[in-house]
C-alpha cells in the first residue's frame, strides 16, 4: 500500500539544503512556493521528519529534485512523477473513459445546466447556447488615429466602442483547438463561462478532444475552500474532487496529468478577493509549468486582464452578430414559451422582425452580449415590444451588471463599482426616444 507520508534521509536532507542555499531563499518563502500556509512542514522536511506525501514531492519538485533520491525507503509501488505514463504500461485510454464515466454526471451538473437572471428555473444549456466566435486581437488594445474615427459613421462608431471594426473573427472551438493555453477575456454577461461550460460538456460527451478528462473549476470557489484549508493547491482541490466522483485511487489524477489528458477549465479569475489573487494566480502558473502538456482554458473580464498568465494566448469573445442574435432570440423564446414551440417561434419572429426596423438600429448595437440580449427577450416577452424609454432599459442593464449578476453567483468585488448608484434626477431626465418602437 502507498504511504501517505514521507521523510527525508540524512543524505537527501544533505542534498535538499545546498539545493534550497541554491535559490537564496527562506523558509517562508519555500512555504509559499509549495502553497502552505505555515512553514512548519518545510522545517519537519528539512528536520528528517515525516511530512504528507503531496507536499513531499512538491518540495522536492519545487527544488529541482528527484524525490526517490531524497526520500528515505522510498515505495516501490510509488509511479514516478516525470517521464511518460505510457511506458510505465498504464493503459491510458482505458484510464479516461473510467475517470470519465465516474465524473460525467458531476461534469452534466457543473456545465449542462443554466440559470439565468428573473427566470425561476434552470435552462439546459443546448437550449440555448449559441457558439461563440472569438477575437483574437484584444479591442482595449487597438488604437485607431482621431482622423479615422471622424470618418466612422455613427452605426460603426458604436461597433469600434465594441471591438468590431476590421476585426477578424474565429469560432471559439477552433481557438481551443490552436492555443494549448488560452485565457478567454470579455465583458460582463457576454457569456465567457457559458463557453467553458459548453466546452467541459463537449469534451465529457467526446464530440470535442476526446481524448482528455475535462476538469471545470470555479476559481472563486477554489480559493475559499483553500483559505479554510490554508493550502493553495490546485492538485489537492482536484485530488478530491476525484475523490468525492468515487475515484479512489490517489495516482490517476498524476498518470493522467503527466501524459497530458487533461483539460483543464479555469473560470473566473477576475472573482477572486484581492487579497487571494496573489496565491491563485502564483499556483496557476505553477500548475501550468509543471503539467504544461495539457489543455488550459482559463476566463477572466477584459478590466482585469492585467492578471497575466505566462505563456498563456490571450483573445477575446466578440459580441453577437446579427446572425447569433437571431439564432439566439428563438433558443430563447421557444425554450421559455410556456405554450408550445409553434408560439416561440412566432413569438422570436416578431422580436427579430421588430428589432430589425431601422429606427431600432441603436438598441440592436446594445444588445449584443447574451446577458444583455436575454434581458431584451425577456422584457419583449412581457410587454410585446421593446421599451418606449430606453434609460429604463439601461437602468435595468446596470441593475445587471453592478449588482445581481454577482449578487447571483455569490461574488464580491472590492472596486468602483460598490455603493454605485443611479441619481434620481438622472433617471427622471428621458431622452427624445419616440424613434423606439
Amino acid at each position: 500500500m502507498v504511504k501517505r507520508s514521507l521523510q527525508a534521509s540524512e543524505l537527501g536532507i544533505q542534498e535538499a539544503k545546498r539545493a534550497f542555499a541554491l535559490k537564496g531563499w527562506t523558509q517562508e518563502n519555500l512555504a509559499g512556493e509549495v502553497n502552505l500556509k505555515t512553514r512548519q512542514p518545510i522545517w519537519r522536511f528539512f528536520s528528517g521528519q515525516s511530512v504528507e506525501r503531496h507536499v513531499f514531492l512538491e518540495i522536492c519538485s519545487v527544488l529541482g529534485l528527484a524525490w526517490r533520491e531524497i526520500a528515505m525507503n522510498p515505495p516501490a509501488d510509488f509511479p514516478e512523477t516525470s517521464g511518460n505514463s505510457q511506458s510505465a504500461g498504464v493503459d491510458l485510454e482505458a484510464l479516461v473513459q473510467k475517470v470519465r464515466s465516474h465524473r460525467s454526471a458531476k461534469i452534466q451538473d457543473q456545465g449542462g445546466i443554466l440559470q439565468l437572471l428573473d427566470i425561476s428555473r434552470p435552462v439546459s444549456i443546448d437550449d440555448i447556447y449559441i457558439d461563440v466566435n472569438i477575437l483574437e486581437e484584444i479591442a482595449s488594445q487597438q488604437s485607431v488615429a482621431i482622423e479615422d474615427l471622424k470618418n466612422l459613421g455613427p452605426e460603426a462608431f458604436d461597433r469600434f466602442g465594441l471591438g468590431t471594426v476590421d476585426q477578424k473573427q474565429v469560432p471559439g472551438i477552433q481557438v481551443v483547438e490552436t492555443y494549448s493555453k488560452l485565457r478567454v477575456l470579455g465583458k460582463p454577461g457576454v457569456g465567457k463561462t457559458t463557453f467553458l461550460q459548453h466546452l467541459a460538456i463537449q469534451c465529457n460527451n467526446g464530440t470535442f478532444a476526446a481524448d482528455r478528462v475535462p476538469i471545470f473549476i470555479a476559481l472563486k470557489n477554489f480559493a475559499d475552500e483553500s483559505r479554510s484549508s490554508g493550502e493553495f493547491s490546485l492538485l489537492t482541490y482536484i485530488r478530491q474532487e476525484f475523490f468525492t466522483a468515487g475515484l479512489t485511487d490517489p495516482t490517476a489524477i498524476e498518470t493522467l496529468l503527466q501524459a497530458g489528458r487533461v483539460m483543464l477549465l479555469l473560470d473566473g479569475m477576475d472573482e477572486v478577493l484581492n487579497q487571494e489573487s496573489t496565491a491563485v494566480l502564483r499556483e496557476m502558473r505553477r500548475f501550468a509549468d509543471k503539467y504544461h502538456s495539457n489543455q488550459f482554458v482559463a476566463t477572466c473580464r477584459t478590466a482585469a486582464q492585467k492578471l497575466r498568465l505566462r505563456g498563456f494566448t490571450d483573445v477575446e469573445i466578440a459580441p453577437f452578430s446579427q446572425g447569433q442574435i437571431t439564432a439566439f432570440a428563438q433558443k430563447w423564446f421557444v425554450a421559455f414559451t410556456k405554450t408550445t414551440a409553434q408560439a416561440g417561434q412566432a413569438e422570436s419572429d416578431q422580436f427579430v422582425q421588430k428589432l430589425d426596423l431601422p429606427e431600432n438600429w441603436q438598441f440592436r448595437q446594445l444588445i449584443v452580449t447574451p446577458l444583455f440580449l436575454h434581458l431584451a427577450c425577456w422584457v419583449f416577452h412581457g410587454q410585446a415590444k421593446f421599451p418606449t424609454k430606453r434609460t429604463e432599459f439601461y437602468k435595468q442593464g446596470l441593475d445587471l451588471l453592478l449588482g445581481k449578476w454577482d449578487e447571483a453567483r455569490g461574488i464580491e468585488r472590492d472596486d468602483v463599482y460598490r455603493d454605485f448608484l443611479i441619481a434620481p434626477k438622472a433617471q427622471a431626465v428621458e431622452p427624445d426616444c419616440s424613434g423606439i418602437v
